[in-house]
């Protein structure tokens, strides 16, 4: 690899990157490819190891191989030349589509775009798991009422995963992401979404963070016209002496009058010893807007835990229970009982080690 080049934590945007963990994992030995299986699902099924398409374990469905030129972000810039790409037409409808990234701790930048036209409707399910610096850029274009439903699942055991996303929603156009953290590799996730009249966007998720982790979020949407909603809901668990972080913001610009946005970030702190940053942000320049913004930062209830106890529950196990309440809503926003069930197990597994 060149010599990689990072932005520094010295810019607000940076502030809590890992960019040292992000080194480390572009310099990891080569592992062997974990076994990682799709879910039952129809549509296309993509496999990619350290960026390549896996060719003889792949449909591709509608979706091609395309060179793609990446964006002018710090990581995202890295992440060009033959990528995915998912076009649909006018009305059109494609089953789930399933990307499943294994990193090996070989060099893997991969670029990606999905561009739906007016009224069409994909979902899209995508899966990192390995070891190494898996580093992806996202170009998103929704026409008029185009839906588009995205979930990741960032499950890589070591190393570093970033994902950069650049979204426009056209008009009246829904993009709803939501974004599991329960691997134990540091993450940055990052995405840039400009939403165009009476568009929908919402985008959140849970991190899960233990031993010294560190996972980081920051998102920010941008109302460029009337009408829009916007919801940011995340979920942040910490334990031990991990870090998570999450940045989520929200523009108005003067023209977007009848914004409706709205975020909420909490996190909670299984051990005294780890963090959990938050920081909303609203940048409001119309004057007939509604927009509103929680964050808080907390542990678990003593007198929920001493009530289940007091009925014959493990500690252990009620507060498994009382961290999985915490994080359900964030994972409820998946419609598909598939693949939020998969999510779920994520969920759990992770709690089952951490706590």
């Amino acid at each position: 690899m060149s010599v990689l080049e990072l932005p520094s934590t010295r810019e607000e945007a940076w502030r809590w990157a890992d960019l040292g963990a992000l080194s480390a994992a572009a310099a990891l030995a080569p592992i062997a490819a974990p076994q990682v299986d799709f879910l039952d699902l129809p549509g296309a099924r993509l496999l990619f190891i350290d960026g390549a398409l896996a060719e003889d374990r792949s449909q591709l469905g509608p979706v091609t191989l395309a060179d793609l030129t990446p964006g002018d972000h710090p990581l995202g810039r890295h992440a060009h030349g033959r990528g995915w790409s998912l076009r649909l037409d006018k009305d059109a409808a494609a089953d789930p589509v399933q990307i499943v990234h294994v990193a090996t701790g070989a060099e893997n930048h991969l670029p990606s775009e999905i561009v739906l036209a007016d009224d069409a409707v994909a979902q899209i399910v995508e899966t990192y798991v390995g070891a190494g610096w898996s580093n992806r850029h996202l170009r998103v274009t929704l026409g008029k009422a185009a839906r588009l439903m995205r979930s990741v699942r960032v499950l890589q055991a070591g190393g570093f995963t970033s994902l950069r996303e650049d979204a426009t929603l056209g008009t009246g156009a829904s993009l709803v992401t939501t974004v599991l953290g329960a691997g134990a590799g540091g993450t940055r996730i990052d995405a840039q979404i400009t939403a165009g009249n009476a568009a929908f966007a919402e985008y959140g998720g849970a991190l899960l963070t233990a031993g010294e982790q560190r996972q980081e979020c920051a998102v920010r949407i941008r109302h460029a016209e009337p009408n829009g909603q916007s919801h940011q809901l995340w979920r942040a668990v910490a334990a031990d002496r991990s870090t998570a972080s999450l940045a989520a913001a929200v523009e108005v610009a003067r023209d977007a009058q009848k914004t409706d946005g709205e975020q909420s970030l909490r996190g909670l702190l299984l051990n005294r010893t780890a963090t959990v940053n938050l920081k909303p942000e609203l940048g409001i320049v119309a004057d007939d807007v509604k927009c509103a913004h929680g964050a808080t930062v907390g542990e678990l209830d003593a007198r929920a835990l001493f009530y289940m106890q007091s009925r014959g529950i493990p500690h252990a196990r009620a507060q498994a229970l009382l961290t999985r309440a915490f994080v359900a809503d964030s994972l409820d926003r998946i419609a598909n009982e598939t693949i939020r069930a998969a999510f779920e197990q994520d969920a759990d597994a992770w709690l089952a080690e951490a706590l």
